[in-house]
């Protein structure tokens, strides 16, 4: 809940080059990555790539400007679910976060072997 109320916070109160669109990327993926893990029996490390991967997927959809494409412009709730601008820094941010959340799984995490798999 902490983390949601932070990324929650930024996309309302901050308006900068430097919070919103990098910080906000590293915790998103750690906040999808906890909601994830908090709510379906998968392991660690399929988590974490799986996260990543779908913070890509929706880069990716940036770049072909699906929002646009769906004829969604008016539509805030896609516009901030899906974003609109695609950037290679994002790309980096998303990698970040998911470095770090492994980072802290290592440090403070489970046990070794909830990595790869539950069992």
């Amino acid at each position: 809940m902490v983390l949601f109320t932070v990324e929650l916070s930024i996309a309302v109160f901050v308006q900068d080059d430097f919070i919103r669109p990098y910080v906000g990327d590293v915790l998103v993926v750690i906040l999808i990555y906890a909601c994830v893990r908090a709510f379906f029996p998968v392991a660690i490390l399929p988590a974490a790539l799986g996260v990543l991967v779908f913070a890509f997927g929706v880069e990716i959809l940036q770049y072909f400007k699906v929002v646009e494409v769906l004829g969604w412009e008016s539509s805030a709730i896609a516009r901030t679910v899906i974003g609109t601008t695609f950037t290679w820094e994002d790309l980096i941010a998303y990698t970040v976060g998911v470095g770090i959340l492994l980072g802290s799984e290592k440090l403070i995490g489970p046990h070794k072997r909830e990595w790869t798999s539950l069992h």
